[in-house]
C-alpha cells in the first residue's frame, strides 16, 4: 500500500490517546489513565515522525514522490526494529469504511465463496511419484553414449571455441537478425548482447572424481598414481574438469617452487604431461597458467632444499621436453608461443650473472626446440659458457662444479650435432679449441664420433628396442614412445629399430610390442625415479 506525503497542517498534532486505550485493552490492560494515555501517544507521535523523516530519505534517494510501504520497512531494518509482518501488492487495496457507536473503522471486504462451488471443482493433478533410475557413467574407462550421460565434445570443437570465441555469438545472430530498422531513410540500429560470465558447475561424481584424482597424484602410493596418470592420459570425457586441473597445476608449482619440494614438484609435471598426452584434450585456452608453470621448473634459481645432492637436473630436463611439445602442439603465427619462449631462455644466457641452473634449464630448453634454435642461440655463447665452465670446474665450490658438470654434458650432447652439418670434415683439435676454448677438443671429439657413427636404418620395424645399462638414471614416457635416459655417457638412446651392430656387450635387450602400454608400464615406480 502507498500514500502521500501530506503537509504538516494536515497529520494530527499527537498519536490519539484513545488509540493508544484501544491498543492497551488489546493487550489486556483494561484501566489505563488518561495522562499514562496521553505520554504514551506523545512518545508514540515522535518516533513515528523519526521513521517517517528517515524514510523521507529513502523515497528521495528513489526519486519517487510517493512514500513507499517498503520505505517504512527499511527504516525499520535500518533502526534494527522489528519489522511488520504482511503482505505487499503492488495494486491499490480497497479499504472499506464503517462507523458506529462513536468510533471509526476501515477493512478489506472478505470474498464470500460457495462451499458447492469449492467441492464440484476439478482437483488438481497429482504429482509425480520419486523414482531412482541407475545408468552407467563409465564403463572400463568408457563413457556410454546414452541419453544420461553428457556428450562428449571432440577435440576440434575445442580448438573452435579456443581459437573463435565469437562463432557461438555470429551463429546465433544468423539465426535471429539483430538488426532494427527505425523509420524509412534512417541508419539501421545494431543492438549487440554481452554474454553474462557462467558458472560451471562439476558434478556431485565429477567433484570426487578430481578429488581422488588430485590426492592420487600427489600421493605416496606410486601405483594409484600410475593409475591416475594414465586416466588423465587417456579418458576421454575431462575437459569440464580441464580448468580445474590446470589450476591446480598452477598453484601447486607456484607453492612447491617456494618450499623447494622437489617430489611434487615432479609429480605435478607428470599430471601436465599426462594432460598433454591426452588426444581428447584442446589446452591452448590452459596455457597461461601450464607455460608458466612449465618453465619455472625449467629455470628456477633452486627446485630442491640440497641442489648438490638431489638430482633436480632430471627435472628441468623433463620440463624442457613438456615445453617442446607444448611449442609442437600450440605454436601459431597468432600466438607466437615459440617466438617468447625462446626469447626467455635466450635472456638467461645473456645475463652475466644467472646462476648455473638457469643456465643449465635455458640450454636444455633452447635444445628441445630443435638444431636451428641451437644453432641460433646457443652457439654464440659457447665460448662464454665454455670459459665459465672451466673456471667453476677449477674453484673450489662443490655445488658450481657439479652443475659445470651437467652444464658441460649436455653441451656435448646437443651441440655436437649440430657442428657436424656446420662444419666439414677434417675436424682440427687446434680450430676447435681456438673457437670454443676449454670445451673445443672435447667437441671435437664428440664431432668425429658423431660423424663415424653408422646412419639410421631406413625401414624401421613395427617393434621399439631399448637398450638399458646399469648407468641409467630414467625412463621418460615421450610422444607416444619410451625413450631411455640416462646420465652415463655409455648409455644407449633408442627410439626405432636398432641394427645388431650397435647392440653392446654386457647390455640387456627388451622388446617392446606395438599394444597401447597399461597403467604399470607406463607410469611404474622403477621407470619414473628421479634419484
Amino acid at each position: 500500500m502507498s500514500r502521500k506525503i501530506f503537509d504538516e497542517s494536515q497529520i494530527p498534532p499527537s498519536f490519539p490517546s484513545e488509540s493508544v486505550k484501544v491498543i492497551a485493552e488489546s493487550i489486556g490492560i483494561s484501566s489505563l489513565g488518561d495522562e499514562v494515555a496521553k505520554e504514551l501517544a506523545e512518545e508514540v507521535t515522535f518516533r513515528l515522525k523519526l521513521l517517517i523523516q528517515d524514510g523521507t530519505k529513502y523515497m528521495q534517494h528513489g526519486k519517487r514522490k510517493r512514500f513507499t510501504s517498503s520505505d517504512f520497512d527499511h527504516v525499520l531494518k535500518m533502526k534494527n526494529i522489528e519489522p511488520l509482518y504482511g503482505i505487499y501488492s503492488s495494486e491499490h487495496i480497497p479499504f472499506r469504511f464503517a462507523s458506529g457507536g462513536g468510533r471509526e473503522l476501515h477493512f478489506l471486504e472478505d470474498k464470500e465463496h460457495e462451499i458447492t462451488d469449492l467441492t464440484s471443482a476439478q482437483l488438481p493433478r497429482l504429482p509425480l511419484s520419486t523414482n531412482i533410475k541407475p545408468h552407467w557413467l563409465a564403463i572400463d574407462g568408457v563413457q556410454p553414449t546414452i541419453p544420461e550421460n553428457p556428450p562428449p565434445v571432440s577435440k576440434d570443437i575445442q580448438k573452435k571455441d579456443s581459437v573463435d570465441p565469437a562463432a557461438k555469438l555470429a551463429a546465433h545472430a544468423e539465426a535471429k537478425d539483430q538488426k532494427h530498422i527505425h523509420g524509412r531513410g534512417m541508419k539501421s540500429i545494431e543492438t549487440v548482447k554481452v554474454k553474462q560470465l557462467a558458472t560451471h558447475e562439476l558434478s556431485a561424481e565429477q567433484q570426487l572424481y578430481y578429488k581422488e584424482i588430485t590426492e592420487a597424484c600427489v600421493g605416496s602410493d606410486e601405483p594409484k598414481r600410475g593409475e591416475a596418470l594414465h586416466s588423465l592420459a587417456f579418458d576421454p570425457g575431462l575437459h569440464q574438469m580441464v580448468p580445474r586441473l590446470c589450476t591446480f597445476i598452477s598453484e601447486g608449482i607456484r607453492v612447491n617452487v617456494v618450499q623447494k619440494n622437489l617430489a611434487l614438484l615432479i609429480y605435478l609435471m607428470r599430471m601436465a604431461k599426462a594432460l598433454l598426452d591426452n588426444q581428447t584434450l584442446y589446452l591452448e585456452k590452459y596455457l597461461h597458467e601450464l607455460v608458466p608453470s612449465v618453465m619455472t621448473c625449467i629455470v628456477s634459481r633452486q627446485l630442491c632444499m640440497k641442489p648438490d645432492m638431489d638430482n633436480h637436473w632430471a627435472l628441468r630436463d623433463f620440463a624442457a621436453r613438456l615445453i617442446s611439445q607444448i611449442c609442437k602442439s600450440y605454436n601459431t603465427t597468432t600466438n607466437g608461443m615459440q617466438t617468447r619462449i625462446t626469447r626467455v631462455f635466450a635472456k638467461c644466457l645473456n645475463t652475466g650473472g644467472t646462476p648455473l641452473s638457469t643456465v643449465y634449464g635455458s640450454i636444455a630448453g633452447l635444445s628441445e626446440l630443435g638444431p636451428e634454435v641451437t644453432k641460433a642461440f646457443v652457439l654464440p655463447k659457447l665460448r662464454a659458457l665454455s670459459d665459465k665452465i672451466e673456471q667453476c670446474i677449477d674453484g673450489l665450490n662443490a655445488y658450481d662444479k657439479n652443475a659445470a658438470l651437467h652444464i658441460k654434458g649436455l653441451l656435448l650432447k646437443t651441440v655436437a650435432p649440430v657442428l657436424k652439418t656446420l662444419r666439414n670434415p677434417p675436424d682440427s683439435m687446434e680450430d676447435y679449441k681456438n673457437d670454443f676454448g676449454y670445451l673445443g677438443p672435447q667437441l671435437q671429439m664428440a664431432v668425429v664420433k658423431a660423424r663415424q657413427a653408422p646412419p639410421p636404418p631406413s625401414t624401421p620395424l613395427s617393434t621399439s628396442i631399448r637398450a638399458i645399462t646399469p648407468a641409467t638414471s630414467r625412463i621418460i614416457q615421450q610422444g607416444g614412445t619410451m625413450t631411455v635416459g640416462a646420465m652415463g655417457p655409455r648409455t644407449l638412446v633408442v627410439n626405432k629399430a636398432v641394427t645388431a651392430t650397435q647392440q653392446q656387450a654386457g647390455q640387456k635387450v627388451i622388446i617392446m610390442t606395438s599394444r597401447p602400454p597399461t597403467p604399470s608400464q607406463v607410469f611404474s615406480s622403477n621407470e619414473w625415479s628421479f634419484p
